[in-house]
């Protein structure tokens, strides 16, 4: 199994990987979004944040990525993951692998505090919430309604650095030191 970063090259797999997620509530997307405004997707998140994909024998079997939790300056230390994996990957511990390069990353960025969006209930999401040390921070009843029922989403974070009283600025992944990244594809994969 090999994590690495996206390529725009990987958008109509990782397209189709999300594409089987359409249809339930783990997604609030009702319509799959075009391959082109995928890309832009990833192109726009992955200017800053990890997007990750996870491939084995060529073929991609998930991707994980962060992107900010909300717009105001203030928020510039958080990070929102998301996760997909091909259902043939599920329950391998690819999902723990990824979220672990994405946090470490995340960290050598300047993140302080990451969280973890699950509509519920999605017993395998929270159970790798938890499993990798995220808190159930609270539950926003209701916040979504697909598939003819409204959707609890549950907010789980984890601190995964000191809280500064005077932090830098986050970096953006792709200016981070190349060693530090190869060392963190290395030690937690």
């Amino acid at each position: 199994m090999n994590l690495r970063f996206v390529f725009p090259e990987d958008v109509p797999s990782l397209l189709s990987i999300y594409e089987r997620y359409i249809s339930t509530e783990i997604t609030f997307e009702y319509v799959l979004p075009s391959q082109e405004e995928f890309a832009r997707r990833v192109s726009s998140i992955s200017e800053i944040y990890p997007y990750l994909a996870a491939e084995e024998d060529g073929q991609l079997l998930g991707y994980a990525y962060a992107h900010r939790i909300a717009e105001r300056a203030a928020y510039s230390w958080g990070a929102e993951l998301s996760i997909y994996l091909h259902p043939d990957a599920v329950g391998q511990g690819l999902g723990r692998r990824l979220y672990g390069v994405l946090m470490e990353l995340l960290r050598l960025q300047g993140a302080r505090t990451v969280y973890g969006l699950v509509s519920s209930p999605n017993p395998a999401s929270e159970g790798l919430h938890r499993s990798l040390g995220f808190r159930l921070m609270g539950v926003q009843q209701k916040a979504g309604y697909k598939n003819g029922r409204w959707i609890d989403l549950l907010w789980f974070e984890k601190s995964i650095a000191p809280y500064d009283p005077a932090p830098a600025p986050m970096i953006p992944v792709g200016q981070l030191p190349d060693q530090l990244v190869r060392n963190s594809f290395h030690n937690i994969s």
